[in-house]
């Protein structure tokens, strides 16, 4: 027997080669591309749909009001009057929120659209507007 012809060989090292990280890379920037518009648009979305059941939330306890004093409350009352208001009677609701943006709801006694209205100015505050920034609201009949 010859001595060195056993040698054992070094394990040969296994990773990736630069094109396949490139590759990688490149799948990963399409998908990224594809998927962060549709994800991105998620949070307008959920802020709409919670001003919407705000709205709706305020319009039964402006109903329960409306039962028990025969009429809406005035503009000058507003709508801080059904949780409790100054006097801290009758509350329709814990608290009246805010919406979606941090602005109070709007509300008309009467109302353009129906007997009162509530409504959300939208994401920019202003009336009009379209997608995020238009008014969110329903009329109470």
């Amino acid at each position: 027997m010859k001595s060195g012809s056993f040698l054992p060989r070094a394990p040969r090292e296994r990773g990736f080669s630069l094109i396949e990280i490139m590759v990688v890379v490149v799948i990963m920037g399409i998908l990224a591309a594809l998927v962060v518009p549709n994800v991105m648009d998620r949070p307008d979305q959920a802020r709409v749909i919670a001003a919407r059941q705000d709205v709706a939330s305020i319009q039964q306890a402006l109903k329960l009001y409306r039962l028990d004093h025969g009429r809406y409350p005035t503009v000058e009352q507003g709508l801080d009057i059904l949780a409790g208001g100054p006097d801290g009677k009758s509350r329709y609701m814990d608290r009246v929120p805010r919406d979606p943006w941090g602005t109070p709801y709007q509300y008309l006694n009467p109302g353009v659209r129906g007997e009162v209205d509530v409504f959300s100015l939208g994401a920019d505050g202003k009336p009009g507007g379209e997608g995020v920034d238009a008014e969110i609201g329903i009329d109470a009949r």
